[in-house]
């Protein structure tokens, strides 16, 4: 299983995932991004401290 918690990327924002995949991690925050942050694209560099702040939990 893999988690995610949107604030240690955006500070402020308490969304967190838990997900089979870090796939599936990806494509739930993506739309969050849009619908919470405003966001209408990911960077490159958005997209890689997300990536840093995927976690394993058993």
């Amino acid at each position: 299983m893999k988690a995610f918690a949107c604030g240690d990327v955006v500070p402020g924002c308490e969304a967190q995932w838990v997900c089979s995949t870090e796939d599936e991690i990806l494509s739930a925050v993506a739309g969050h991004a849009v619908s919470a942050h405003g966001l209408h694209s990911i960077s490159e560099e958005l997209s890689a401290s997300v990536r840093g702040s995927i976690t394993t939990v058993s």
